[in-house]
C-alpha cells in the first residue's frame, strides 16, 4: 500500500528567509503559499511528485529536524560541495571529521553529504549505490566502498 513519502514538513523562524533559501538557494519550485496561516509549499523533484511544506513558529517551537534529498551518484561526487560551496553553504559529512567529502553508509549503501538551512534544520544530498549492503563496514569514504565492490566481485 505505501509507496513512498510524499510530503515532508519542517517549522521555520521566518518564512521570507526559508523561502528565499529553499526557492533561490537550493532551486526548489514553490507552489503554494498562504501569509495568513504563515505556510509555504515547494515541490522536490517533479511536480506533484514530492512536497516541502514550511511553517513559521516562534524560535522556541523550533526543534531541529533532519531529511534528504534524493541526487544522482554522480552529482553527490562530483557536483554537491561545489554546489553547496558556491552558496555559502559549508558541507559536511556524517562523522563530521573536519572534511567536506561524501561519505558512504555501506548498510544501505548510499553516499551522502550534509549540509543545514537558515534554521539549522540537518539537509542532505543522498544517492544509492549499486551493490550489496555491507553492514560491517559502517561508514567509509567511496574510494574504500569502490575497492570493496572491487575485491567482492
Amino acid at each position: 500500500m505505501i509507496q513512498g513519502i510524499y510530503e515532508t514538513h519542517i517549522h521555520v523562524e521566518n518564512l521570507e528567509t526559508s523561502i528565499d533559501f529553499y526557492e533561490n538557494v537550493l532551486g526548489l519550485e514553490k507552489c503554494g503559499y498562504n501569509d495568513e496561516r504563515r505556510i509555504a509549499f515547494f515541490w522536490v523533484g517533479k511536480p506533484q511528485e514530492y512536497m516541502l511544506g514550511l511553517w513559521e513558529k516562534p524560535k522556541s517551537e523550533i526543534v531541529n529536524m533532519h531529511f534528504a534529498f534524493r541526487c544522482d551518484k554522480d552529482d553527490i561526487l562530483n557536483k554537491s560541495v561545489q554546489f553547496l560551496n558556491s552558496r555559502q553553504l559549508k558541507p559536511y559529512n556524517f562523522l563530521r571529521d573536519g572534511t567536506d567529502k561524501p561519505m558512504v553508509f555501506a548498510w544501505m549503501p548510499a553516499i551522502a553529504i550534509y549540509f543545514n538551512d537558515p534554521d539549522g534544520h540537518c539537509l542532505e544530498f543522498i544517492a544509492i549505490l549499486d551493490g550489496k549492503p555491507r553492514p560491517e563496514l559502517g561508514i567509509i569514504s567511496y574510494e574504500d566502498w569502490t575497492k570493496t565492490v572491487q575485491e567482492s566481485t
